[in-house]
């Protein structure tokens, strides 16, 4: 599977469940394709590393990221750095906090609306 996912990240969409919470294969995956974060299992969701990967790639990964990662100000960041509009699913703590909003709407002017 790590062979197939180097080549085609979004192979993971066909691996079994204990496959996509492989942190190993779904990294390898990432890296292949910005949206195999949706193909990772939900307890990956929940690891910061894999997060911080993700969300650097695609801000939209935020989404899919748990609520205490959504609440980790170094993910939020790299997130709305990489998508401002992502900051929709930032904590409501960090929506007020002034360097997040500040790097979402450098990256999108509708990112206020969430702020």
């Amino acid at each position: 599977v790590l062979e197939a996912v180097k080549q085609d990240g979004m192979a993971l969409e066909y691996a079994s469940e204990k496959v996509k919470g492989d942190k190993e294969v779904a990294l390898e995956a990432q890296k292949q394709a910005v949206d195999a974060y949706e193909h990772a299992s939900e307890q990956l969701m929940g690891d910061r590393e894999f997060v911080l990967v993700a969300v650097t790639q695609n801000g939209s990964a935020l989404e899919y990221a748990s609520e205490e990662l959504r609440g980790d100000k170094e993910v939020a960041l790299k997130a709305v750095k990489q998508n401002g509009d992502v900051i929709e699913f930032v904590s409501e703590q960090l929506r007020g906090d002034k360097e997040v909003v500040l790097e979402a709407v450098k990256q999108s002017n509708q990112a206020l609306q969430f702020a």
